[in-house]
């Protein structure tokens, strides 16, 4: 008896997912709790299990495809001429339906490929219709794909590539906070001379915990005509990973220790470069602190980590000429900058949160 496999709910509202990678093929045997497929949703990327054995017989949605949750991906165990038609079969109905004159040279036919390999294609800038081939019955092979890439390369040294996986979620969380975010950045140089800069991210988390707890609206949501003010302290960090920027969670900043919160972030951030990142560690900050070292600039304004409505970025950190007490030395200075919304947060109460989170950068032995 056939299996109809459809995306989950994964919980927090998911509302749709992307296929990020297929762990199977068609026509292969697969045991229950075998690995079935990647899943992208808003937040990370998560691994599903078979909920049944049996042979693949169709896999209906290809990767790099966004559906809804409830949609069926794929059916399990059931001969390939009783399932239901596939998105290949779904494309070869509609040329039916719709028929086109054939370009000279090229086949009449509509192409045979996998869904796998149509994506490919698509990436590629490839038109099936006019590759032969070389599989089973004609079918169009991801090595033919790439051959006709190759030949059909353009002049002008143009390459296209679909946004997917978690380039997609950025592109369009970035967008929406653009949106709706009216947002002001606040900037002013900071001393780094006392402290350790080995542990500068959990030092910025817990000198960031503290000073919200004096600026309560900073560590707030605005849902409709109400801001609602939390009271954990749940700061995001911003992690650069080769798939792009995620945001792990680190929690209870104001109470842990700073050796505690180091262990942490180093934790959180190996997991998020390795793709291993629970869903929960990515949800529910109330603050996001964004640091890029070496590459942050002499100073930048971060984007608001929407729903929150405040983001404190540190710029890069060097010996620069400062003075002190009337004479010109060399310290180990850097910038904190606050970006707000304005509809929430007055830009004095940010620039006050600003000062007191320098003034304990500045004097460390407070936050230890």
């Amino acid at each position: 008896m056939a299996y109809d496999f459809k995306l989950p709910d994964l919980g927090e509202g998911l509302t749709e997912g992307e296929v990020a990678r297929w762990l199977v093929q068609e026509g292969q045997e697969i045991a229950e709790d075998d690995p079935l497929v990647e899943i992208q949703t808003d937040k990370t990327t998560v691994e599903i299990p078979s909920p049944a054995a049996g042979k693949v017989a169709r896999i209906l949605v290809a990767e790099g495809e966004v559906v809804p949750v409830g949609t069926v991906l794929v059916v399990i165990g059931e001969s390939t001429d009783e399932v239901p038609p596939s998105a290949d079969d779904f494309v070869r109905s509609e040329a039916v339906a719709s028929p086109r004159a054939a370009h000279v040279g090229t086949p009449a036919a509509k192409a045979r490929a996998t869904p796998l390999v149509r994506n490919i294609a698509r990436q590629l800038g490839v038109d099936l219709d006019a590759v032969t081939g070389t599989g089973p019955d004609g079918r169009v092979m991801e090595e033919d794909v790439r051959k006709a890439a190759g030949a059909n390369t353009p002049a002008y040294g143009e390459r296209r590539e679909k946004l997917r996986g978690v380039r997609r979620l950025i592109a369009e969380h970035m967008a929406r906070a653009h949106r709706e975010v009216p947002p002001v950045t606040w900037v002013e140089e900071c001393d780094f001379e006392e402290l350790d800069l080995k542990l500068l991210v959990p030092a910025a988390l817990k000198a960031a915990a503290l000073s919200l707890q004096e600026y309560p609206e900073l560590n707030a949501r605005l849902e409709g005509d109400e801001i609602v003010y939390l009271d954990r302290y749940d700061i995001g960090i911003a992690v650069q990973t080769d798939q792009g920027l995620v945001v792990p969670v680190v929690r209870g900043c104001d109470s842990r220790a700073l050796a505690e919160l180091a262990h942490e972030v180093a934790r959180l951030a190996d997991a998020a470069r390795a793709g291993t990142l629970a869903p929960e560690e990515l949800r529910g900050s109330t603050f996001t602190v964004t640091s890029a070292g070496k590459l942050g600039g002499l100073l930048h304004t971060p984007i608001v980590n929407y729903p929150e409505v405040a983001i404190m970025g540190i710029g890069r950190i060097a010996p620069r000429p400062v003075v002190r007490d009337g004479a010109v030395v060399v310290r180990k200075t850097g910038t904190i900058a606050v970006t707000f919304d304005h509809r929430v947060i007055d830009g004095a109460r940010a620039s006050e949160f600003g000062l007191a989170v320098i003034g304990r950068l500045e004097s460390p032995a407070g936050l230890t």
